[in-house]
């Protein structure tokens, strides 16, 4: 079940807050700007499913999303367990960064977490099957597939190159527990 944690940044240990409905979790996130959806993945896929099956199995979906958002690019992470280079990609989202696009991922199996530090507090967004989370431009943050990923993501983009990450040099995220 997707859950919320919120932290001040500066102790990692302390929860100040905890939420675990959907509706908790939209209403504590929108305070801070970032948006949480839950919405029905319709279409059975599986991390390590080509990314092609899960772009075509969500089309209407993605079709709907982009229009309304003015996305012009989408890609999939479907990362199961198994992957050879599953240290590599996990380690690539573990430190802090920002986009200068909104950060908008769609579960559609499996789970991942976000860490958002905003201001002097650090959100823990523990995100499943069926969360569509968005995390405004310029937001810091950091994502953690833990040590066995098994998710699939549908991600949207507005700039054409897609996920371009801009690190911000805090150790931030080393102190803050791992998604295990």
């Amino acid at each position: 079940m997707s859950h919320l944690r919120v932290f001040n940044d500066n102790d990692p240990i302390s929860v100040l807050q905890q939420a675990s409905t959907p509706d908790d979790i939209t209403h504590v996130l929108r305070d801070i700007g970032v948006e949480f959806r839950r919405w029905q993945p319709a279409h059975p896929v599986q991390p390590g499913d080509p990314p092609e099956a899960i772009l075509a199995a969500y089309q209407t979906d993605i079709d709907r999303l982009m229009l309304a958002r003015g996305f012009r690019s989408v890609d999939v992470v479907s990362i199961a367990a198994d992957n050879p280079n599953k240290d590599a990609l996990r380690a690539k989202f573990l430190d802090e960064h920002s986009h200068k696009e909104d950060e908008v991922r769609f579960f559609v199996a499996g789970s991942g977490m976000f860490f958002l530090h905003v201001g002097s507090k650090v959100y823990e967004v523990l995100c499943e099957a069926g969360d569509l989370i968005s995390v405004p431009d310029g937001a810091t943050h950091w994502f953690d597939m833990g040590p066995a990923p098994s998710f699939v993501a549908i991600r949207f983009f507005t700039e054409p190159d897609g996920w371009v990450g801009y690190f911000t040099g805090s150790d931030i995220a080393r102190r803050f527990p791992r998604y295990e």
